[in-house]
């Protein structure tokens, strides 16, 4: 495997920190810890390199839908970084078809989504109503 970038470092297959790169002003942050990315890379078929641009795209395209999301779907967890929403199981593959983006790149974006909320559940002490939570729904973490 290669390396997963979270557009502030590029982390090396044994995830030791293998370089700086300078990100984008134009590119959204990402508001995915560098365990998710790594994980998602790991997972998900999708080639490392492509994976935080593909999640970049994602984040510029759910940007400006914050508000909206805030009207229709369940936030359950926010702080300074992001916001996460409970959404319809299905609506992945529609932010997908939307985007234009392959199957593949779907699966890693629904992976990475899910992932954080797990993290989160985690830190949260409550990663077992979450994981309840995703297996009827799925995921969108909207960065700030």
């Amino acid at each position: 495997m290669g390396d997963v970038s979270d557009g502030r470092e590029t982390v090396g297959e044994n995830g030791n920190e293998s370089e700086t790169v300078d990100e984008s002003r134009d590119a959204p942050a990402l508001p995915l810890d560098g365990d998710v990315l790594m994980y998602t890379g790991a997972t998900a078929s999708v080639a490392p390199d492509r994976l935080a641009p593909l999640l970049r795209e994602v984040q510029a395209f759910l940007g400006p839908q914050s508000e909206t999301y805030r009207r229709a779907y369940e936030r359950v967890y926010a702080d300074e970084e992001r916001d996460v929403f409970l959404v319809p199981d299905d609506h992945w593959d529609d932010l997908g078809a939307e985007l234009g983006l392959p199957e593949r790149e779907v699966d890693a974006s629904r992976r990475a989504h899910a992932q954080q909320l797990r993290r989160i559940g985690t830190r949260t002490d409550r990663r077992e109503e979450l994981e309840t939570a995703l297996e009827i729904r799925e995921a969108v973490v909207v960065g700030h």
